[in-house]
């Protein structure tokens, strides 16, 4: 095979955002994805479930696509899957814990028995088409998360994914650190890393250091003890089935995701829980409060999560009640910090008390900071570096570091989804550039809702509406009734 050849790096997602990380990679007329995730709505996307990313690229390519590789379980790189198979049917590639979560999810929509799921493990070697796929095994805030080195005659290429160089994992694994310095025995082409923390001085602290933290609040709690994280933290759900047994109470899952993820990591064995610890939520509510906690979702003060109905009293199944402690185990996504505070004083207003990591170290972010952001680029030596994971001005960031860091301003490419890069001869050019849009999903309708509709929502709910009722006698022509004036968020029907 020549040398000659080009390989293609196409960002489909996760380039200037937090969230729906994907890329594709093209090579000799094959094509491999690296993850499809989904990624929240801002604030002032009324009406909108999710965004998926715009792979209309690869939907004339279907032929060449050879499989699809997940790096870890988070809803920002599986969530798509199912959106992506439907349309690309390819086989796909994720280590236990992460497969189980995509089979859930599958299970949800009955895809589970269509789709070709394939297992593998950290530290596997694997050839999808043209390009030889290595597995290494990265520390974050879920188990079980993979790097991969994508080797094709191009180059090599490290695609990071999301990591942190956290020496105390929960589940003590840490980051394959001598797998990285092989690489770099073997000269690195490309290097792909995680940007979401670039503006973040020092060392991003151990998962360690949050289960002192929960043991101290919930000694402290009067009552019940209401915990949320994402459902996928499965490393937060261990630390906190360690901190209710220490403390004599029954732990309880609240919500769909919750009880689901829960019961696939314990089947997997990546929670360790005994079973006596573990009550339904039914009963849990009829246990005195001081030997309860209850885990939930809702960190980010979602409305329709469980601590966004708690917040305003529309949760089905319990309510807030004084003596309550809820805590809040994660960091406001950016762009969510006024839902999650909104939620917080609504909670405190029901008599409970919050505890959010501006108070307490109940949360430590699962991405790496810029010492270890550069302390990953000294170990892989890359000749070339691209930033991903991240709004621009993370990227940005990440690149200055490396910068720092000795590796040359020219070999360094910062680009926004849907900018084509392509490594030949050693050499990393900027390709076409492709859409790299949003593609909003709202309940079933995927991608039929364009930014032109999300306006007009928007302005009908700034201004409201008129509509203006005249019926007419067809055959006579004159009025049959009044005219009538029916206004929504406008005028009150008095005036």
């Amino acid at each position: 095979m020549s040398k000659k050849e080009k390989l293609r790096i196409i960002p489909l997602g996760g380039l200037g955002e937090v969230g729906k990380n994907m890329t594709a990679y093209e090579f000799g007329g094959d094509i491999l994805i690296v993850d499809a995730g989904i990624m929240f709505p801002e604030n002032d996307m009324l009406g909108i479930d999710y965004i998926i990313p715009d792979f209309d690229y690869l939907l004339d390519k279907v032929s060449s696509v050879r499989g699809l590789v997940i790096t870890h379980g988070h809803e920002d790189h599986i969530g798509a899957v199912r959106h992506v198979l439907e349309q690309i049917p390819i086989p796909v590639f994720a280590t236990p814990l992460t497969l189980g979560l995509i089979e859930g999810k599958l299970a949800r929509n009955d895809y589970a028995r269509k789709a070709d799921l394939r297992k593998i493990h950290a530290g596997d070697k694997i050839q999808i088409g043209k390009f030889q796929v290595e597995t290494f095994h990265i520390s974050h805030s879920i188990p079980d998360a993979i790097g991969l080195a994508i080797t094709t005659s191009a180059g090599l290429v490290i695609h990071m994914s999301d990591f942190k160089l956290d020496h105390t994992p929960v589940d003590g694994w840490p980051t394959d650190y001598a797998k990285l310095a092989e690489f770099s025995q073997r000269g690195v082409d490309l290097l792909l890393s995680d940007s979401t923390n670039s503006e973040r001085p020092g060392w991003t602290q151990s998962e360690k250091v949050i289960g002192p933290a929960f043991d101290q609040v919930i000694a402290a709690a009067p009552g019940r003890v209401i915990i949320a994280t994402f459902a996928s933290l499965i490393s937060r759900i261990q630390q906190v089935a360690d901190s209710t047994i220490k403390s004599k109470r029954k732990l309880a899952f609240a919500g769909t995701s919750m009880v689901e993820n829960a019961r696939i990591a314990r089947d997997l064995g990546y929670l360790v829980i005994p079973d006596e610890v573990i009550v339904p939520i039914d009963q849990a509510l009829n246990l005195p409060d001081n030997k309860v906690i209850i885990m939930c979702t809702g960190s980010q003060g979602e409305p329709s999560s469980i601590i966004g109905r708690l917040s305003t009293g529309s949760n089905r199944q319990f309510d807030i009640k004084p003596g309550d402690t809820v805590v809040l185990s994660s960091h406001p996504i950016p762009g969510n910090e006024e839902t999650v505070s909104r939620a917080i004083n609504r909670i405190m207003r029901l008599g409970a008390t919050v505890i959010y990591d501006a108070i307490a170290p109940i949360h430590v972010s699962g991405h790496a900071s810029q010492e270890e952001q550069k302390l990953l680029i000294n170990l892989v030596r890359p000749k070339h570096f691209l930033p991903i994971h991240g709004e621009l001005r993370h990227l940005k960031r990440h690149a200055w570091l490396a910068e720092q860091v000795g590796i040359p301003a020219e070999n360094i490419v910062v680009v926004e989804n849907g900018q084509i890069v392509e490594l030949m001869d050693g050499k990393l050019t900027l390709g076409e550039r492709i859409p790299g849009g949003y593609v909003f999903v709202d309940g079933e309708s995927i991608g039929d809702i364009d930014h032109d509709v999300m306006k007009e929502r928007e302005q009908l709910a700034r201004n409201g509406i008129v509509i203006i009722d005249l019926s007419v006698d067809k055959v006579q022509g004159r009025l049959i009734h009044e005219p009538e004036v029916i206004t929504r968020g406008f005028l009150s029907p008095e005036d």
